[in-house]
């Protein structure tokens, strides 16, 4: 593994959590990471992982201590309003995410670009929104955020890929505590090159975020051994909503 960053080794209220979630999370998942010098080792970052369980987050969360960065995730902005939880989530840095109109989503973007560079945070954000809906879960369509986010204030996004989690907590299933330390492969890709998608419109970010998902679908194609289906699946196409759930 490569150093660890100045954020993980200055003392922090991550110090406690860590020493608490990881050995848990790591009962779970064998995590076999490679890449993990490609994660910046300062500065801002988003990071772009694949979606398939519910238990996700907690690998890569690990993966990303482990590869030397504070993990801290896109939060519905209602949690930060949880006893307890909205203290957690404020004191380890999480950002915050709201439903709101175009003009104050643009603006909440280019506020949360401009904290990240100026406190030099990285954050994990899902492109997909949610779960993947492909039948074989692989990254569906995804959407604009993360690059919205990256393009504001020229940060880098860095491709992820896992599998393996599903072992333990299928799509939409219940938790397989045994076998305890079940095989997660874990791959950091390079940088994505957003350099042609810098002029503003939602044909750039369309396609931006196209590139993205494709960097992803990449890195698992590498891990299960298999090629990528060559179109994203669409939720729309097939009568689905956010939730998964059929459209009447």
């Amino acid at each position: 593994m490569p150093p660890a960053s100045r954020e993980k080794t200055r003392p922090s209220v991550f110090w406690p959590l860590a020493a608490i979630a990881a050995p848990l999370i790591a009962l779970m998942f064998k995590l076999e990471i490679q890449g993990a010098e490609k994660l910046p080792r300062e500065g801002a970052y988003v990071l772009a992982p694949n979606h398939y369980s519910e238990a996700d987050p907690l690998a890569v969360a690990l993966a990303v201590w482990k590869a030397g960065r504070a993990p801290r995730f896109m939060a519905k902005e209602s949690l930060f309003r949880v006893p307890v939880l909205g203290a957690v989530l404020r004191a380890t840095g999480m950002v915050p995410v709201a439903r709101a109109s175009s003009a104050a989503s643009a603006r909440q973007t280019l506020e949360t670009s401009e904290t990240l560079v100026r406190l030099g945070r990285g954050v994990i954000v899902y492109p997909e929104g949610t779960l993947t809906r492909e039948p074989d879960l692989w990254p569906m369509r995804g959407k604009t955020g993360a690059v919205r986010l990256a393009l504001a204030d020229d940060i880098p996004v860095i491709p992820m890929a896992h599998w393996g989690v599903q072992q333990v907590m299928p799509r939409y299933g219940k938790l397989k505590v045994w076998p305890l330390r079940r095989r997660v492969r874990v791959l950091f890709g390079d940088p994505v090159d957003l350099t042609a998608y810098q002029a503003e419109g939602p044909v750039n970010l369309a396609g931006a975020t196209d590139r993205v998902m494709a960097d992803i679908a990449e890195l698992l194609a590498q891990l299960r051994g298999e090629s990528a289906p060559a179109e994203r699946w669409n939720p729309a196409d097939h009568g689905q909503k956010e939730t998964g759930r059929l459209e009447p």
